[in-house]
């Protein structure tokens, strides 16, 4: 075997490039011809000097011969060698029993093979592969020496089969075909959804999660130790370019699997940050981090939630974006049937929001923005939460009767504030005593301004507890 450069350019773009295959040479009617064994990539990361003792090593491991001298080839040229034997041995012809477990040829489409079609292995043995004679009804049994097996390449198989199943009762693979995504991406696609459903990171990490422990590119043909983590990055941005598409889709077939009702929607709003200047992304500002990051420029997520938890709509905001301008673009065009109520926390819930809401049909549940705290004792009624704990409540109407207010006491939550307001009021009171007793020292600073300055710094650390107080 050896290994051929060959120059080729993009049926599409006219891009030229060069691309490598694995070759070895047949006699053939008396002549030698060079036939293609495996299709190395554009990518392929060995370099020249390095070929031939790859082909060797090839050779080596195809022929299962034990050798006199332990294998010194470098690390990089070892891996290499086992990945392209793994696929040779994958491409070779099987029984007709097995007819059914071929998922996909090379270059053909992707398609996730039944349940019944993948393995309930979880590791991959080292022993040869299947012969091609027919399978004999009769019994045969034949001993084998369970410590001569040897385990290699072992790969995790239950989490990609359940996302395989998953994704398949979606329709996704069939709707990102349609939305004229390449295969190459689309199996970029499915490693990084079913990487997320088993240990969810960034593209990175899943990245190698799939080139080391994960069976996915089996289950699927695909050779994921050979593709990029740039893929990974770019499936990501597919996803983003076909985000509403996708979401219209996969939301429209939930209502049909679960029979879902479309009556509750529930709406927040989060941010993430940039450790770096994001200068590329017109979206990144800088605002206030829920993370408590607001040295680094954010994006904001707006999320828009069925009653069950299932994703309706998502978008992408400026990082500071004010939370009470989102609302009407985030429910504009979600056909939500007359009446359906609305979720959302204080930070939404404006007086301009509530009467979009009112005007488009909507009903709302909110908590209150500003006014006054007040509760009457006597006309209120007591409950428990599902953990135990007394609640007592107070149902108010609005004139008009359009809205009802229902104002909560708990005894626990008065606990915690009041704890919370005893300790800054302690640390204040402590803080303005340290001051006084510093007054008398001989080099103490007593000028008037700096004394008002760390009065001013205590205030600032008293988290609220020094509106009670007038110093002088």
């Amino acid at each position: 075997m050896f290994i051929r450069q060959a120059r080729t350019n993009n049926k599409i773009t006219g891009e030229g490039y060069f691309t490598f295959r694995l070759v070895r040479g047949e006699r053939m009617g008396g002549k030698v011809r060079q036939i293609t064994v495996l299709n190395l990539g554009r990518h392929f990361p060995i370099k020249q000097e390095d070929w031939l003792r790859l082909c060797c090593r090839i050779e080596h491991l195809l022929h299962s011969q034990e050798s006199l001298l332990a294998s010194e080839e470098p690390a990089h040229i070892e891996r290499a060698a086992q990945r392209y034997v793994r696929q040779l041995i994958a491409r070779a012809p099987l029984p007709e029993h097995d007819a059914d477990c071929i998922v996909a040829t090379a270059d053909s489409d992707i398609t996730i093979p039944s349940a019944s079609a993948i393995p309930n292995s979880a590791s991959h043995v080292g022993a040869a592969p299947a012969s091609a004679a027919s399978v004999s009804t009769a019994h045969d049994y034949q001993e084998v020496d369970i410590n001569s097996l040897q385990q290699t390449h072992p790969r995790s198989v239950g989490v990609e089969q359940v996302g395989l199943h998953i994704l398949s009762q979606l329709g996704l693979p069939e709707k990102l075909t349609e939305l004229g995504i390449n295969g190459v991406m689309r199996a970029a696609i499915l490693g990084n959804l079913i990487g997320r459903m088993a240990k969810p990171a960034s593209e990175l990490s899943t990245w190698r999660w799939l080139q080391t422990h994960s069976a996915l590119g089996e289950l699927i043909d695909v050779d994921y130790e050979g593709m990029s983590h740039m893929s990974l990055h770019r499936a990501s941005d597919s996803l983003m370019r076909h985000r509403s598409t996708l979401e219209d889709h996969l939301f429209g077939t939930l209502q049909t699997l679960f029979g879902l009702e479309a009556t509750v929607t529930l709406y927040d709003l989060t941010n993430t940050y940039f450790e770096s200047d994001a200068a590329a992304n017109p979206k990144a500002a800088h605002g206030r981090s829920k993370e408590k990051r607001s040295d680094c420029p954010l994006v904001t997520l707006g999320l828009v939630l069925d009653g069950s938890g299932f994703v309706r709509r998502s978008k992408t905001f400026a990082g500071n974006v004010s939370e009470g301008t989102t609302l009407a673009v985030m429910l504009s065009g979600l056909n939500a049937p007359a009446g359906a109520m609305v979720i959302m926390d204080a930070g939404i819930a404006s007086e301009a929001n509530l009467a979009w809401l009112v005007e488009h049909g909507y009903r709302y549940l909110v908590v209150r923005r500003g006014g006054a705290r007040q509760f009457d004792q006597t006309q209120a009624v007591t409950i428990e939460t599902a953990g135990g704990d007394p609640i007592q409540l107070q149902k108010e109407i609005s004139e008009d009767g359009k809205e009802v207010r229902l104002y909560c006491h708990s005894a626990g939550r008065e606990a915690k504030e009041t704890a919370m307001v005893t300790r800054f009021t302690e640390r204040f009171e402590a803080g303005l005593q340290k001051i006084v007793d510093g007054l008398p020292k001989p080099r103490a600073e007593k000028r008037y301004d700096k004394l008002l300055e760390r009065i001013g710094r205590l205030k600032e650390r008293s988290r609220g507890a020094s509106q009670h107080y007038t110093v002088k």
